[in-house]
C-alpha cells in the first residue's frame, strides 16, 4: 500500500515537474519572440533598403496631416497617408546618452550607428573621441550603393550622422568634407551651409567632391538628365530657402524639385544588381514645428508621404527584395490634437486659410517693415496682410477681443524690438513667442487653436516615437524597443553579419 501511494505520489510529481518545465519554456520561446529587442532575422535579405526619417514627426504629425486630408474630403475621421498603411508598426524610445528629451545629432547617431551618443555628437561616442560605424557605410562595405537625400541642408545634423564623424552638428564644412570623402553615390535636397570654411578661404568641399568623382548638378535641366549612368552624383535644388534649405510645400510652385521628385531620381540613378541603400529625411517637419506653425508642418508631412510613396512604387515591383523603414527621430513642438478654447470641437479645414509658410510670412513682413517704423506702422495695416495669407478676420475665421489683443501686443513688440533671441528677452515674452517673430507665430497659434490644434513648446519632446515599416522583415519590427535597435534590425534584414561598432 505505501509503496503503491509512493508510486502515485512520484507519478503525481513528475507530472508536475514536467507542466513546469513546459510552461517555463513556453514563456521563454513567447519572451524571445515578443521581445522588445528581438533583432533576429532569418529570411531572405532585403536587397534594396529604404531609410525614411521624418524630423521632429510624431503620431501627432501624422494625426494632424490626416485629419487635415479627410476635413478636405468631407470625412469625419482620418484619410490614410501612405505609411499609415505599412503593415507592421511599433514604437521606440528616443532619449540621448547625456539627456531624456534628444536632439536631432544625438537621434540620428543612434538612428544610423546603434549607439547612444551625446547632444550635438554626429555619430561619435559619447566622449566626441571615437567615431562610430553607421548603417550607411557598412553598406557601401557590402556592395551596395548608397544615397542620402534631405529637405535641408545636405550638412544638417540627419543627413550628417550617415556618412559623417565630427564632435559637433556646427562643423558643417568638416561635415561637408566628410561627404566630400564618403564615396557614397548620391546625395541630393539642400545645399552646404559652408562649403569653404567660415572665412572662405579653405579647400572648397564642393570642389574636393568633384575632384573625387562626383558630378554637382543645381538646375532642374541638369537634374533631369541624370540617370542609372551618371555615376556619382551631388543634386543641390536650385531654389533654396533659409539655412540653403529646400523651400517649405506651402511655399513651393512648378519651378522647385519636390523630396519626392529626389526620391524618384535617386532611384533611378541607384538601382543595380547589387542593391543600395537610401536614407530620406523630411527635415523641415521639425523646423516648422518649432515654429509652431501647424498648416506648414501638414504639408510637410504630405510630402514627406509623397516621397515614400516613390519608394512604395519600387517596392511593387520588387516585393521579395524590398524593405521600407519610416521613423521620426523625435517629436517637436508638443503638438496636440485639440485645444482648451474649441473644447471638444475641431475644424481642421480652416487650415487651409493660410497660403504661406511662417517663412513666407516673415518676409512679407520684413518687406512692410523695411518701409514703416513705430511712429508711422499702422495695426490696420497688420490685419489686412493676416487677412490676406491667414484668413485671420474673415467671415469664417472672425477674431475675438482676446485675440486681438494678443495680436495688437504682439504688433507692439515686433514693431518697437527688433531680432528677438530667446536669450535677451523676458520669459514671459518667450513663452509667448518663443524667439520667432510675434505677430507671425501669434497668427499661427491663432489659426492653429481656431482649428483645434495646440502647442506646448518650442523644443522638442520626450514622447516615443513609431516606426513603420514594410516589405522584406517588416515582422522584426514588433513591440516597444530603443531606437539604437532600428539599425540593428535593420542590417539583419539586409542579411549583413558585420556589426555596428567603433570605426
Amino acid at each position: 500500500m505505501s509503496l503503491k501511494i509512493n508510486k502515485r505520489i512520484i507519478f503525481t510529481y513528475s507530472i508536475f515537474i514536467v507542466i513546469i518545465a513546459y510552461l517555463l519554456y513556453s514563456n521563454s520561446n513567447l519572451e524571445k519572440n515578443n521581445s522588445t529587442n528581438n533583432n533576429t532575422y532569418n529570411g531572405k535579405k532585403a536587397k534594396y533598403v529604404f531609410y525614411f526619417i521624418g524630423d521632429g514627426m510624431g503620431i501627432p504629425q501624422v494625426n494632424a496631416a490626416e485629419a487635415y486630408l479627410a476635413a478636405n474630403s468631407d470625412i469625419i475621421g482620418i484619410k490614410e497617408l501612405n505609411i499609415s498603411h505599412f503593415p507592421a508598426q511599433a514604437l521606440f524610445t528616443t532619449y540621448a546618452e547625456n539627456r531624456y528629451i534628444t536632439g536631432s545629432a544625438a537621434a540620428a547617431t543612434a538612428l544610423a550607428t546603434g549607439h547612444k551618443t551625446t547632444i550635438n555628437t554626429i555619430s561619435m561616442d559619447g566622449s566626441r573621441q571615437r567615431p562610430l560605424k553607421t548603417i550607411a557605410e557598412i553598406a557601401k562595405d557590402n556592395g551596395m550603393k548608397v544615397g542620402i537625400i534631405t529637405s535641408v541642408s545636405i550638412d544638417h545634423a540627419t543627413p550628417a550622422c550617415f556618412y559623417a564623424h565630427q564632435p559637433l552638428r556646427s562643423k558643417y564644412y568638416e561635415i561637408g568634407i566628410d561627404l566630400a570623402n564618403s564615396n557614397f553615390d548620391f546625395f541630393g535636397g539642400g545645399g552646404f551651409k559652408s562649403p569653404a570654411g567660415k572665412n572662405n578661404k579653405k579647400i572648397n568641399s564642393i570642389e574636393l567632391a568633384k575632384k573625387n568623382g562626383y558630378k554637382y548638378v543645381n538646375t532642374k535641366e541638369d537634374f533631369n538628365k541624370l540617370n542609372n549612368s551618371s555615376g556619382k552624383v551631388i543634386a543641390v535644388s536650385p531654389i533654396l530657402a533659409n539655412g540653403k534649405a529646400l523651400r517649405y510645400a506651402i511655399d513651393q510652385n512648378k519651378d522647385d524639385i519636390t523630396l519626392a521628385d529626389f526620391t524618384s531620381k535617386a532611384i533611378e540613378v541607384l538601382d543595380n544588381e547589387k542593391g543600395f541603400f537610401l536614407m530620406v529625411e523630411g527635415g523641415k517637419i521639425d523646423w516648422a514645428c518649432h515654429a509652431n506653425d501647424a498648416a506648414t508642418v501638414i504639408h510637410e508631412v504630405i510630402d514627406f508621404d509623397a516621397a515614400v510613396g516613390k519608394a512604395i512604387d519600387f517596392y511593387k515591383k520588387h516585393p521579395k527584395e524590398t524593405s521600407i523603414v519610416v521613423v521620426g527621430d523625435h517629436e517637436t513642438g508638443g503638438l496636440t490634437i485639440g485645444f482648451a478654447g474649441t473644447k471638444y470641437e475641431s475644424s481642421f479645414k480652416l487650415i487651409n486659410n493660410q497660403k504661406v509658410s511662417f517663412e513666407g510670412f516673415n518676409k512679407i513682413l520684413s518687406k512692410y517693415k523695411k518701409n514703416h517704423n513705430k511712429s508711422n506702422a499702422k495695426f490696420s495695416d497688420i490685419l489686412a496682410l493676416l487677412k490676406e495669407n491667414f484668413g485671420l478676420g474673415n467671415k469664417n475665421l472672425e477674431l475675438s477681443e482676446y485675440e486681438l489683443f494678443r495680436l495688437k501686443e504682439a504688433f507692439n513688440q515686433s514693431i518697437n524690438k527688433k531680432n528677438i533671441k530667446p536669450k535677451n528677452i523676458h520669459e514671459n515674452t518667450y513663452l509667448l513667442y518663443g524667439g520667432y517673430e510675434p505677430i507671425t507665430v501669434t497668427a499661427t497659434h491663432i489659426l492653429n487653436q481656431k482649428a483645434g490644434i495646440a502647442w506646448t513648446t518650442y523644443s522638442h519632446t520626450g514622447t516615443p516615437i513609431p516606426v513603420r515599416v514594410m516589405g522584406v522583415g517588416q515582422n522584426v519590427f514588433k513591440g516597444y524597443f530603443d531606437n539604437t535597435d532600428i539599425p540593428k534590425k535593420m542590417l539583419n534584414i539586409m542579411g549583413i553579419k558585420q556589426k555596428l561598432s567603433e570605426k
